[in-house]
């Protein structure tokens, strides 16, 4: 099974620019990054920051078909990513999908009777939908930990603070225990627990208390996860489908590889559409430069930020003789450094030609900074 990743992000990047009256001003733009099973990247594409994550879709489809040969494709997105339109649009192309569903479509699809409750759990299940579609089911214990502790943690903040409100009243007797409760309220909906919490207030003092039914209601998804394709069984059985869906977490590392860490995306101070277009191509072949040498140097147990902290103390003597210009000369490294430039197989040169006068005067300059 050949697969593509797709990955949405929006304000991935902050391009700023100038307006016509010279004001500097932030636009905000979407990078849509095409990636193979490997998690390389095969293509980056800028939009308007305005455009939503499906409607990038059909772009990519059509580049797989008409810059990488097409053929039958199964496309990985996350959850957003794929939905009707674009499924109509991969089955125009005879390419197939792996993407996950919302919790708002898992509950409709339990009330529909199409999945059972008692199927999660953390062997993964498969169900057939009647249109045909594959649902695979699991639920994460790790996960579902997870965000039971988040859940209780928010419960002892909102309970710290109403114990303080709860103080406040009773010092001070022209206090409103109805405006307390009301931020109390406000509070609890964004963190968000009020749907099975209730705050009540007797004789100035607030009380918190959980509503058990409610709390159930709201913990029985937690840790569950719904997969859907249109791939056969005979194609691709739901282990592989469940493991080219978490493939998907390799194009994620790539995205925050390109907006942080070693290449810094943003923000990216420019004039011009094409300049934005042209950064983030060469940001996206500096992460497939830094996986090359995640590669090449995994035998030496270093990260790639560590092999490049390494090099980055690699000098360059400078040779003053008389009558001579200047020449540069680079030392020969140290046992620890050849290694890794023998790894990445890179070969230094003894000197290097001396660089010419660059003498930007203020009219020429100012002439530059229109095409940058």
């Amino acid at each position: 099974m050949t697969s593509s990743y797709l990955e949405g992000q929006h304000n991935a990047l902050g391009a700023f620019g100038y307006n016509r009256d010279g004001q500097r001003g932030k636009r905000q733009i979407v990078i849509g990054l095409l990636c193979n099973s490997a998690g390389r990247p095969l293509s980056i594409e800028v939009f308007a920051g305005n455009t939503q994550d499906p409607k990038t879709f059909r772009s990519q489809l059509d580049k797989v078909a008409q810059c990488f040969g097409g053929g039958e494709i199964t496309f990985v997105g996350d959850r957003g990513m794929i939905k009707g339109p674009q499924i109509d649009a991969l089955a125009e192309q005879q390419c197939h999908y792996i993407t996950a569903i919302t919790k708002p479509q898992i509950e409709t699809l339990l009330a529909q009777g199409t999945l059972q409750l008692g199927l999660f759990d953390e062997d993964l299940a498969e169900v057939f939908g009647p249109d045909g579609v594959r649902y695979l089911l699991r639920r994460n214990p790790i996960r579902a930990d997870e965000i039971a502790r988040s859940r209780e943690e928010n419960y002892q903040t909102l309970a710290r603070a109403v114990e303080v409100a709860s103080r406040y009243l009773i010092d001070h007797p022209r206090a409103q225990p109805e405006i307390a409760l009301r931020k109390l309220s406000e509070r609890a909906s964004r963190l968000p627990i009020e749907a099975w919490i209730t705050l009540t207030h007797q004789d100035r003092r607030l009380q918190l208390a959980q509503n058990a039914t409610a709390l159930a209601e709201c913990a029985k998804l937690d840790g569950c996860y719904v997969l859907k394709t249109d791939l056969a069984p005979t194609a691709a059985p739901k282990e592989l489908v469940h493991q080219r869906y978490q493939d998907l977490a390799l194009v994620e590392w790539a995205f925050r590889e390109s907006k942080t860490a070693h290449l810094e995306m943003r923000p990216l101070y420019v004039r011009l559409e094409s300049r934005t277009r042209g950064h983030a191509f060469v940001v996206m072949l500096a992460y497939l430069l830094i996986q090359e040498l995640a590669r090449r140097w995994c035998h030496l147990n270093l990260t790639v930020q560590e092999g490049l902290d390494q090099l980055a103390t690699l000098c360059l003597t400078e040779v003053h003789l008389p009558g001579q210009p200047v020449a540069y000369q680079l030392p020969t490294p140290r046992e620890a450094l050849q290694a890794l430039l023998d790894a990445a197989r890179v070969t230094l040169p003894k000197k290097l030609p001396t660089p010419g006068p660059v003498v930007a005067t203020k009219a020429n300059l100012t002439e530059r900074r229109k095409f940058i």
